[in-house]
């Protein structure tokens, strides 16, 4: 069972995240570099505080709790600590929370970062930099690090790429799957959609995700609590996920490989229609 990832510090949505099974609340603490970065896209930045992580985890009760916290800087060191100084379980068993480190460009950057952290709570590495993705040989086996996320937003924007799934579709997300397998580590990529929407539908994401091995993956900002549009509430809809990923878990590997070239075929065609920003490209009739 994948572990679905929500942001989110609304008090009322985080208790029902919290009693639903396989779920990880997300308060997201990067601020650094990050507009300038994402200028002219539809994306969305957190506006979390320090004091959001102990409100959060004061509520939970069995979804684990996740901190994403600023690319190192100097100051880094005063930042984990007052994140962990929120209450977080801390150690390395399957029950402690975990601190994710975004932007880093290199085995350096990261091993800081765990030193920082000296083992009081496993570490995500965030792999979405093109510097992350060419040095990952180097740090994959980092003692400390607990789990490989690869954020598809910034990677594809690093890269030079138009479409977030494009690194799917070439094989590159493949190659970090398998690269955390042979270290015993935990995976995860993207953000996901409703099963039938988005440009690339939640339903083939999840489709590649259960291919790979993945179990992590964000659930985007569609996932609400209840909309106009929608006549399932929330709970209904995660459980009509869940029953997708049982149905996928049982392909025959001619069936995921068939999913395979389809889904690569469908991003690398989205990803022909987009402009350098991710937008509609304009019409030249």
């Amino acid at each position: 069972m994948l572990d679905l990832l929500k942001i989110t510090i609304d008090p009322n949505f985080v208790r029902r995240c919290d009693a639903l099974e396989g779920m990880r609340l997300f308060v997201d603490l990067e601020r650094m570099g990050k507009a300038e970065r994402q200028a002219g896209r539809n994306t969305h930045i957190s506006s979390h505080q320090i004091d959001d992580i102990g409100i959060v985890k004061a509520m939970l009760g069995q979804a684990r709790l996740m901190v994403r916290v600023n690319p190192l800087h100097d100051g880094s060191t005063e930042e984990v600590e007052a994140v962990l100084a929120q209450g977080l379980t801390q150690g390395t068993g399957k029950d402690a929370d975990l601190l994710m480190l975004p932007m880093f460009m290199d085995a350096q950057s990261l091993r800081e970062f765990v030193r920082i952290v000296d083992g009081r709570c496993p570490v995500v590495a965030l792999l979405e930099t093109a510097g992350a993705l060419a040095s990952m040989e180097d740090w994959i086996g980092t003692p400390g690090l607990h789990e490989v996320f690869v954020g598809l937003n910034d990677l594809h924007i690093s890269l030079g790429m138009r479409f977030m799934f494009e690194p799917l579709a070439n094989g590159m997300v493949d190659h970090v799957a398998a690269a955390a397998a042979r270290q015993g580590l935990r995976f995860g990529f993207g953000g996901m959609a409703r099963l039938n929407e988005g440009l690339l539908p939640g339903r083939d994401v999840l489709a590649e995700h259960l291919r790979l091995g993945s179990q992590a993956v964000i659930l985007s900002r569609s996932f609400a609590f209840e909309r106009p549009s929608s006549d399932m509430t929330f709970e209904e809809e995660l459980s009509a996920l869940r029953q997708v990923e049982a149905d996928l878990a049982h392909r025959t590997p001619a069936q995921i490989e068939a999913d395979r070239i389809r889904i690569a075929a469908t991003i690398l065609s989205i990803a022909s229609t987009l402009s350098q920003f991710g937008q509609p490209r304009a019409s030249t009739v």
